[in-house]
């Protein structure tokens, strides 16, 4: 038995990580091999099926570490968040060299050549992970082919001033449980992809949020709330734009919404649910 939560530490019964000897017990241990993902974004699913819950998604050019393959299936650990899970392994490929550039924009076309016109080859969604070959001009080319728009890309450790700007980008976006793209996203991923962009590396639930994102803020004993605080409530986060509307993408309209926030609060009250917390996040991460 352990208290090792499993959505971050890679074990099963049969099968751990090696740096979980001594934590868990399990049948085997390995060390893993690392890989990248060359597809513009994969599932993370609970289980080895289509069909499984969605937990995550892992956007091209990041990187895991593989503890079992079968079927199709690899059983992964996500280097950026931890996150532990099951990924189609058809669009798995060794590590190549670290990424120079990360996608700026909600999403953007690779194009096989330069030019607007070409039938594009993929897309990029927010954060995706890109090296360059060459630069110059209107489009960047890639070193595994293909072109960017240049104005599309961002140095891998660009910092944007305010991580909120970004989240407001994403409104109308359509609600997705475990979505992490502006095709589909859920509120913690809304949370997790914006505020990584101003170089806040945050776990991927709400409730991990909750409890490691930024400082704890009291603001029912007459702390103000604040542009960029995330506001929580049981497996919900929300980020506030102001002192008196919050963002966040929700099931109830199945999409990202900025609303007033004492609107929301009534009606997320009124379905059983109380605040439970508020966060801020540090200026310079």
């Amino acid at each position: 038995m352990t208290n090792l939560d499993p959505r971050r530490h890679a074990f099963r019964e049969d099968l751990a990580a090696e740096n979980l000897r001594g934590l868990v017990e399990a049948r085997r241990y390995v060390s893993g091999e690392r890989r990248q993902v060359a597809e513009s974004a994969l599932p993370l699913r609970r289980a080895p099926r289509f069909d499984a819950p969605l937990d995550t998604e892992v956007l091209h050019g990041e990187t895991l570490t593989v503890y079992d393959e079968s079927e199709g299936w690899s059983w992964v650990q996500l280097d950026h968040d931890g996150y532990v899970g099951y990924v189609p392994n058809a669009e798995l490929v060794p590590p190549r060299a670290p990424a120079t550039h990360r996608i700026a924009t909600l999403r953007t076309y690779v194009f096989p050549e330069p030019d607007a016109k070409a039938p594009p080859l993929a897309l990029l969604s927010l954060n995706a992970l890109v090296r360059l070959a060459d630069e110059g001009g209107r489009y960047a080319r890639l070193d595994t082919g293909g072109y960017v728009y240049a104005s599309h890309i961002v140095p891998a450790d660009h910092r944007v001033p305010d991580f909120v700007a970004v989240a407001e980008g994403f409104l109308g976006a359509p609600y997705l449980w475990g979505g992490r793209t502006s095709v589909g996203l859920d509120c913690s991923g809304l949370v997790q992809l914006s505020a990584a962009t101003a170089g806040h590396a945050l776990p991927r639930d709400a409730d991990m949020q909750e409890a490691e994102a930024g400082v704890s803020v009291d603001w029912q004993r007459g702390a103000e709330l604040r542009r960029g605080d995330l506001i929580f409530w049981e497996g919900h986060v929300g980020i506030m734009t102001s002192p008196d509307m919050v963002l966040h993408a929700n099931a109830y309209h199945m999409a990202v919404e900025h609303e007033p926030f004492e609107e929301a609060r009534r009606r997320i009250k009124d379905a059983g649910f109380e605040i439970t917390g508020v966060r801020r996040l540090p200026e310079h991460p």
